[in-house]
C-alpha cells in the first residue's frame, strides 16, 4: 500500500464526456476500454486539479480550450464539478470538491469549494460560495477570489498543506518516444515530465541520489530488452542524451559498446520513459500518483508480462492508475478485479464501473483472465451500477460517503 495521501474515490460531473462518474480506487486501478470512450478524460480531470493549483483556474481552462470545451455537451446545467476522497499518510480521511460555472456577467467563477480534513477529535474545514466564506474552522480565512480555487489560498496554512502538496505531487504521462530520441537540456531532474522530455536529467539524478531506484529500471527494462545492460547520460557539449550499453556490442576493451538514443527503437525508448516515470522519486520529492497512457504502446506482446509486474512493484509505493485496451497487458490469473474499471461510451457519455459479476466470478475462479475477457469482448461493466450514474447528478459536497 503506498505511504503517502492516498485517493480512494473520485466523483465526476459533466466534465468534457463525462456527465456521471463516481469510482474507488486501489493502489494499481486499470481503466479498460477502447479508444475514445472516456479513460483519457478521468485522468485529465485529475489533471486539471492540479494544473489548476500550480497555476490558475484561467490557464488550466485555457489549456483545454475554455470553459465551453471543459463543461460537457451531454447536460443541461451550465456547470461542472470534481471531488476527491483520500485517506492521509497517517490515516485521516479528507475530501475536496469544487464546482466550476458561469457568473452573471458570463465568466466562470468557483460557485462551491469544500475542503475537510479528520484529525481525530478536531476536523479542519471550510466551504466557500460564490467569493463568500460559509464556514470554516479557521477564525480568518484569506481573500476569497471568485476565478481562483481557495485550497490555493490556504496552502500556506499547515492544516491544509498536506492535501495541497499531494495533489500538486500527482504526475501524468503520456511518453513520446521522440521527445525521448531528442537532445535535451540539462533540467531539473526530480521529477519525469509528462512527455519524457528530461528523462535524461531525471537518469542522471536517479543514479546519483538513489541508485537502487535505478538498478530497478535496468533490472525491468532488461527483461523488456535484454540485450541493453547499462543506460547513462551521454554529454554532448551543452546539450545531453541518453547512452545504451548492449551486450550484442562489445567495444575492444571487452565493455558493451554506446549506442545513443537517436539509434535506440521506440519500443525501448517507451519502456525506459514508463520504468523511470513509475520508479522515480527520492527523499526529497516523490510522486503521490502517477497516471500513465496505454504503456504498452509500441512495446512488443512479449514485453507485457514484465511492464504488468512493474506497474504492481511500483504500486506498493505510489499509487497508479493506468488506461489500457490491451489484452496482453491485463493476460493475468493473478489480476485481482478488483482493480479493473471498465469504460464505456453510452450515447456520446463515458460510463466507468466495476466489471460485472460474471467478469469477477470467471476472474477470481481462474476460468478466464481479464486479458482473455477482453479479447472475447467479454469483460462486461456492472450494468446496474452504469443504470445509477444516468439516473442520479451525483453529489460533489458533503461527508465523505462510506
Amino acid at each position: 500500500m503506498p505511504a503517502s495521501t492516498f485517493l480512494t474515490r473520485v466523483v465526476l460531473r459533466n466534465y468534457k464526456s463525462i456527465t456521471s462518474c463516481d469510482v474507488r480506487l486501489g493502489p494499481l486501478t486499470y481503466l479498460v476500454g477502447p479508444n475514445g470512450s472516456g479513460k483519457s478524460t478521468f485522468l485529465d480531470a485529475l489533471r486539471f486539479v492540479r494544473d489548476a493549483l500550480i497555476g490558475t483556474l484561467d490557464n488550466a481552462l485555457n489549456e483545454r480550450g475554455g470553459f465551453s470545451s471543459v463543461r460537457s455537451l451531454f447536460c443541461f446545467s451550465n456547470d461542472f464539478g470534481i471531488r476527491f476522497e483520500f485517506r492521509t499518510r497517517d490515516g485521516q480521511s479528507a475530501h475536496y470538491a469544487f464546482q466550476i460555472g458561469i457568473s452573471p456577467e458570463g465568466r466562470h467563477e468557483v460557485q462551491r469549494e469544500e475542503c475537510s480534513i479528520s484529525g481525530g477529535v478536531f476536523t479542519s474545514f471550510f466551504h466557500v460560495e460564490k467569493g463568500k466564506g460559509v464556514k470554516s474552522s479557521e477564525p480568518i480565512l484569506p481573500l476569497i477570489m471568485t476565478d481562483r480555487l481557495m485550497l490555493q489560498a490556504v496552502s500556506g496554512l499547515p492544516k491544509f498543506r498536506p492535501l495541497f502538496d499531494a495533489l500538486m505531487a500527482m504526475s501524468f504521462y503520456h511518453l513520446d518516444p521522440k521527445r525521448i530520441r531528442e537532445y535535451q537540456k540539462p533540467q531539473d531532474g526530480r521529477v519525469l515530465k509528462s512527455a519524457g522530455e528530461n528523462i535524461v536529467s531525471v537518469i542522471d539524478y536517479l543514479g546519483r541520489n538513489t541508485p537502487e531506484s535505478m538498478g530497478i529500471i535496468r533490472e525491468y527494462l532488461q527483461k523488456v530488452v535484454p540485450a541493453i545492460t547499462t543506460v547513462t547520460p551521454w554529454r554532448a557539449g551543452t546539450m545531453e542524451t541518453l547512452a545504451f550499453g548492449e551486450s550484442h556490442h562489445i567495444a575492444a576493451d571487452g565493455t558493451p559498446y554506446q549506442l545513443l538514443a537517436e539509434n535506440m527503437s521506440d519500443g525501448t525508448l517507451r519502456a525506459l520513459g514508463i520504468l523511470t516515470a513509475l520508479f522515480q522519486g527520492s527523499r526529497e520529492y516523490s510522486p503521490t500518483l502517477i497516471g500513465i497512457e496505454e504503456p504498452e504502446s509500441a512495446l512488443h506482446p512479449a514485453a507485457a508480462g514484465a511492464l504488468r509486474e512493474a506497474l504492481q512493484r511500483a504500486s506498493e509505493r505510489t499509487q497508479i492508475i493506468v488506461t489500457s485496451h490491451s489484452p496482453d497487458l491485463l493476460d493475468d490469473m493473478a489480476l485481482p478485479p478488483e482493480s479493473l474499471l471498465t469504460v464505456t461510451l453510452d450515447g456520446g457519455s463515458a460510463r466507468f464501473a466495476p466489471s460485472d459479476e460474471g467478469s469477477k466470478k470467471a476472474m477470481r475462479e481462474h476460468l478466464f483472465s481479464a486479458g482473455e475477457l477482453l479479447r472475447l469482448n467479454q469483460l462486461e461493466p456492472d450494468s446496474a451500477l452504469i443504470g445509477e450514474q444516468k439516473d442520479r447528478r451525483p453529489d460533489l459536497f458533503g461527508k465523505a460517503g462510506p
